[in-house]
């Protein structure tokens, strides 16, 4: 059972790690907008990172729970 804990807890940290990545990347989509007359662009945008972040977080209380 430890292996598995183990396994499990490896794979949620590189799942989180790469999420975070995506999450970075997709904040970054919205600057060239920022500023401009597509809000609609921005919004989207930044309600997906903040989705994204939300899933980051929800992945490390994972973590913390099987560690």
């Amino acid at each position: 059972m430890t292996a598995s804990l183990e396994r499990t807890s490896s794979e949620l940290l590189t799942i989180a790690d790469n999420i975070g990545r995506y999450r970075e990347r997709v904040a970054d989509l919205a600057e060239p907008f920022v500023g401009t007359d597509r809000d609609d662009i921005v919004g989207v945008i930044h309600e997906a990172e903040r989705q994204l972040r939300s899933a980051e977080r929800t992945l490390q209380r994972a973590i913390r729970q099987v560690s």
